[in-house]
């Protein structure tokens, strides 16, 4: 059931896009509630505008000076308060698009007629992504994420404080656990790129801090207020351990470590991968690499079970050994013409050594030919719903290697599968793999995810404190766009034209935990909380027994509440991107 708030403005031009409205003296109206007003049209009926209120204004009518306020508090000046909301419409229903007339009654929407306000009605398929200033439910159509009328999601904010890598996780549980995807849901995907500590190794586990207010926060949604069911985790090997074990501290089980063997590089032709870096693509010697690529690809055999190749009759069994090899290849001038290229001179070959040789400490750990060969160190969405690939040991140009040779893998074995089901591929500062300027394997690969996956089943998840520093092809093509709090010159982009002038503003204060959402079919961003993680972000969430230990010698147990005393307050983050 709606309330009167208020009457529609006279004294202020009314138009079908946007209109006033006058609050009454015992009313009162916010930013984003949602307002209703009617009017009769001959020979067509009623014709409801609705919208969402993006500005209140309070003034004394009957003041000349500011000081005049004085004058009317002490009763010498007669003056009335008087506060104005403007609306800015979302629906016209039906579509006779007038202006509201002056003196019609406003209401704030409840119900049904804020579900055909927001264009709830007209969704198939639900996503709950939290909660209104009202308190009522806010979704996303799910047609506009799964490729079916759009895809991909653009989550921008400054780091710390912006929650964009929680909302995408709390995006994801939403996907998979509201019952969406139907029977479809079961072979759906996630994967995720973490690069910002151990936080998202315990997304199995149960949030410590889950109490019946929380659980009543997510029954509002209708979601489980549980961890993530179904995940694979996956980190770099320790450096310098021989048996391979993974490079974490906080999970001590459950974690497989991840690398590829020089025979796989060769084989696979991932040397392009090496030179990740976007300006590298601008210089010559990127013939060498792809020269020097098939070179490796036809030359390199398989020697052994742990990975290691056998070139021109030399055994190599380290990525440095491997470096080694190529760059005295390229050195003499009567095999340089064979690895580099027939005019390739020694200026663009020693640019490519260079670059190459500074290859070697970043990638030395994950480029293995000493390791003995496992199934479990590829990493591969296969066998769960959620995989999880730790980056944050490795260093950028590591990371960069990851990410590219990962999703272009996913990339082929999706396409090969066909359509059917989702792989949602999660990926934190996404402006360092798809920067604006110059061109990348990845870059590439990014692109093709974003202007093609959604034919494929492949879904984007882009996290970026800055979308100005984006590809813009990328941005474009994201259906769904999330703001959460914004630098001051970072709101001022045009990549955030989307936003009305009071939400830009507002995007400079917002807390976290609160985001502004787009989506196509809703002309105007509606503002949403979501929910504290009901998953543990860090090891000492963890409830013991999940863990395999006792309270007594769990980490943080002699801190841990009492059972119906669980602080609401946030945790303290070793990294610079905490879940609120």
């Amino acid at each position: 059931m709606s309330d009167t708030v208020g009457l529609v403005v006279g004294t202020e031009d009314s138009t079908p896009l946007k209109f006033a409205v006058a609050v009454a003296p015992d009313a009162y109206l916010q930013l984003d509630d949602v307002v209703v007003t009617q009017r009769v049209i001959p020979g067509v009926g009623p014709v409801m505008t609705s919208g969402i209120v993006t500005e209140v204004r309070s003034r004394h009518e009957g003041a000349s000076f500011g000081s005049d306020v004085f004058l009317i508090a002490d009763g010498v000046l007669p003056a009335q308060v008087q506060e104005i909301a403007e609306v800015t419409t979302t629906r016209v229903d039906p579509e006779v698009y007038v202006p509201p007339r002056p003196g019609e009654a406003a209401r704030r929407a409840a119900g049904e007629e804020r579900a055909r306000a927001l264009y709830f009605d007209k969704m198939e398929k639900k996503v709950p992504v939290g909660t209104g200033r009202d308190g009522e439910p806010v979704y996303l159509n799910l047609e506009f994420l799964n490729g079916v009328r759009g895809a991909h999601v653009s989550i921008s904010g400054i780091s710390g404080v912006a929650t964009k890598t929680s909302f995408a996780l709390w995006l994801m549980h939403s996907i998979f656990r509201s019952g969406v995807l139907g029977g479809g849901g079961r072979n759906s995907k996630a994967l995720v790129f973490s690069v910002k500590g151990e936080d998202l190794l315990f997304l199995d586990k149960t949030n410590v801090r889950l109490d019946e207010e929380l659980r009543a926060d997510y029954g509002v949604l209708g979601l489980p207020a549980a961890p993530f069911e179904s995940v694979g985790f996956f980190a770099p090997p320790t450096p310098q351990d021989p048996t391979g074990r993974p490079h974490v501290s906080g999970r001590t089980s459950g974690v497989h470590a991840f690398w590829w063997t020089l025979a796989e590089f060769c084989a696979e032709g991932l040397l392009p991968y090496v030179f990740a870096d976007v300006e590298d693509e601008r210089n010559q010697y990127t013939m060498v690499v792809h020269n020097v690529a098939t070179k490796l690809k036809y030359e390199a055999v398989p020697a052994g079970l742990d990975g290691a190749v056998t070139i021109e009759g030399k055994t190599l069994r380290t990525y440095e050994q491997l470096v080694d090899f190529v760059v005295e290849q390229l050195g003499d001038d009567s095999t340089r013409g064979s690895w580099a290229g027939p005019a390739i001179g020694p200026g663009t070959a020693n640019a490519f050594i260079r670059r190459l040789i500074s290859s070697v400490r970043p990638l030395r750990e994950i480029l293995r030919g000493d390791l003995q060969k496992s199934d479990e160190r590829v990493v591969s969405t296969e066998g769960q719903q959620i995989t999880v690939v730790d980056l944050h040991q490795l260093q950028e140009r590591a990371q960069r290697f990851v990410v590219g040779v990962v999703l272009a893998s996913e990339t082929r074995r999706k396409e090969a599968a066909g359509t059917g089901s989702l792989l949602f591929t999660m990926i934190d500062e996404l402006n360092k793999y798809a920067p604006r300027e110059g061109n990348s394997p990845i870059k590439d690969t990014l692109l093709d995810i974003a202007e093609r996956g959604r034919s494929l089943g492949i879904i984007l998840i882009g996290a970026q404190q800055t979308a100005s520093e984006v590809e813009r092809r990328i941005i474009s093509n994201s259906s769904i766009k999330v703001v959460g709090r914004l630098d001051p010159a970072e709101a001022g982009r045009p990549e955030y034209g989307f936003l009305p002038p009071s939400q830009r503003q507002r995007a400079t204060l917002i807390k976290p935990g609160t985001m502004f959402i787009t989506q196509p079919e809703i002309p105007v961003p509606l503002a949403v909380e979501f929910p504290f993680p009901a998953w543990a972000t860090r090891l000492s969430e963890c409830l013991p027994h999940e863990l395999g230990e006792s309270p007594a010698k769990s980490p943080g147990a002699e801190k841990k509440p009492a059972a119906n005393v669980f602080t609401r307050l946030p945790p303290t983050f070793d990294d610079d991107e905490p879940p609120f």
